[in-house]
């Protein structure tokens, strides 16, 4: 399962802009890997593409001054290039946050298409009135807090009789 972040413009009536919802995928990117400058220029990420221009040049330039050899050269540029696959989808969802855009969901899915359907799916469910809020997303109740049969997760925390540590027992002598 990949997970995905989604996406929308802010605007008033985000079922408007449904069309422009943009889901974003959380994991490495071998096209950013292999082609960094150009899957920036693809994705329209301007400051990030200026970013990383100035950091290959000047990097490029440092290494020709120190006269590094043409092996830490390479291996310089692929953990920089390494980088840019790691930190791709960062980049993205940086650059939507900074043009007006806020984070939606996150949708664990197969691919694309599932997560669409999945997170439309949730985001229309039980909406039969215009005047619900479509940015609230139900994520369902608080967790437990109470001790219920059966729900070992539910325990209420230990009393203060039973400290961890080397600490004295309360009333105890020190």
């Amino acid at each position: 399962m990949r997970i995905y972040t989604v996406h929308a413009p802010r605007t008033n009536d985000l079922r408007a802009a449904g069309d422009r919802v943009v889901f974003v995928r959380d994991s490495f990117h071998v096209w950013a890997f292999v082609f960094g400058g150009f899957w920036l220029l693809y994705h329209r990420l301007w400051w990030a593409l200026l970013g990383y221009v100035a950091v290959m040049a000047g990097v490029s330039v440092s290494l020709g001054v120190l006269r590094v050899s043409g092996g830490v050269s390479l291996c310089v540029l692929l953990l920089i290039a390494l980088l840019m696959g790691l930190e791709a989808a960062s980049l993205r969802r940086w650059t939507l946050s900074r043009g007006k855009w806020r984070q939606l969901d996150i949708v664990a899915a197969a691919d694309e298409q599932d997560a669409e359907q999945r997170f439309f799916d949730r985001w229309t469910a039980g909406r039969t009135d215009s005047t619900d809020d479509p940015m609230s997303i139900e994520r369902g109740g608080p967790p437990p807090t109470r001790d219920i049969p059966g729900q070992s997760f539910s325990r209420p925390p230990p009393v203060p009789g039973s400290i961890v540590g080397l600490f004295p027992q309360p009333g105890g002598s020190t």
